[in-house]
C-alpha cells in the first residue's frame, strides 16, 4: 500500500526531504503523499523513511491503494528507470501520466 498523511500534520517538514522517491509534497494544507510515486521505501530502505521521523504518527497505510510488496518493488524499479511503466488502467493502481 501507499502511505498518507493525515490532517493530523503539523506541517513540521520533516517528512518531505526523507523521502527518496520524492513522493511528499505540499498540499493545500498539509503534506500529501503521491500514491503513483510512494513504495513504503521498498527498494530502498526496511522502513518506510516519513513514518519513521514524523513526530506525530499521522502518516498511516494508504487503504485506497493497496499493493503488495512485489507492486511495490514494481513501482521501485519503474521509478528508479530499469522497468517499463504500467500500461494505463493496469492492476497497478495509477494510471499513466494523465497530465501529458
Amino acid at each position: 500500500m501507499a502511505l498518507m498523511i493525515t490532517d493530523e500534520c503539523i506541517n513540521c517538514d520533516v517528512c518531505e526531504p526523507e523521502c527518496p522517491n520524492q513522493a511528499i509534497s505540499m498540499g493545500a494544507e498539509y503534506y500529501v503523499i503521491d500514491p503513483g510515486r510512494c513504495t513504503e521505501c521498498v527498494g530502498h530502505f526496511d522502513e518506510p523513511q516519513c513514518v519513521q521521523v514524523c513526530p506525530v504518527a499521522c502518516i498511516p497505510l494508504n487503504p485506497e491503494h493497496v499493493e503488495s510488496r512485489e507492486q511495490l518493488l514494481a513501482k521501485f524499479e519503474r521509478l528508479q528507470g530499469s522497468a517499463p511503466a504500467p500500461a494505463a488502467g493496469s492492476a497497478h493502481g495509477a494510471p499513466a501520466d494523465a497530465s501529458s
